[in-house]
């Protein structure tokens, strides 16, 4: 399952914490369209979507999908960041993230928040949150900069590239489940997938392969 889980337990590193034994702080499943008929094909993308074209241009398109749940009483932070710093070199940095809330999102269990501003305010200084992993973080930014964005379950954000955004740890009784869509112009999606960039949709499916094999 390497293509398609991602424990990011290690963000304990980088945030205060109430670690539990044997329990995913956070756990990230990349591509949940692939596993779930016609999810790609539902309410959820088509009301995106069109909010996405809406915002951006007519030739934004669906780019990449996932679930995050972050388990109860295990306080873990996503650090703050813009996704923006993980694609520097792309000829066309437009791009919007739909952050649907598949339970209440509180200020308690790990709701968004974003730092208000213009979407072209710039790049801060990023680095790696631990070495060797592909997750990058930004010291230059805190709470006092920002603002909770806590939505009922159903209910969604969206997020500019360039957005500074973070969530805490989940410090209820209960867990904090999101799903994310992602969009950018269609032209970027391709110029993604010839660079050999498709957000581990290989190693999924190697997965989707080998059950497709036991299943005979």
């Amino acid at each position: 399952m390497q293509g398609s889980n991602c424990t990011h337990d290690w963000l304990c590193q980088c945030c205060d914490k109430r670690k539990q034994p044997n329990v995913e702080n956070i756990c990230q499943i990349m591509w949940p369209s692939s596993y779930v008929h016609n999810l790609d094909g539902g309410p959820i993308h088509a009301r995106a979507g069109a909010i996405a074209r809406l915002l951006l241009g007519d030739d934004m398109a669906f780019d990449f999908d996932m679930l995050i749940y972050k388990a109860p009483q295990t306080n873990t932070c996503t650090p703050w960041h813009q996704d923006e710093a993980y694609w520097p070199d792309m000829p066309d940095k437009r791009a919007v993230s739909c952050w649907v809330a598949l339970d209440d999102a509180t200020v308690d269990n790990g709701c968004m928040w974003f730092v208000p501003g213009p979407h072209g305010q710039p790049i801060r200084p990023h680095r790696a949150a631990k070495e060797g992993v592909h997750v990058l973080m930004t010291d230059h930014c805190s709470e006092a900069e920002g603002k909770p964005m806590p939505i009922p379950a159903g209910s969604c954000t969206f997020h500019h590239g360039r957005t500074l955004h973070y969530t805490r740890g989940n410090s209820t009784d209960r867990e904090r489940r999101a799903y994310i869509v992602n969009y950018r112009p269609i032209s970027m999606v391709r110029w993604e997938r010839e660079h050999d960039f498709d957000h581990a949709k290989k190693g999924i499916q190697t997965v989707l392969d080998l059950d497709k094999k036991a299943d005979g």
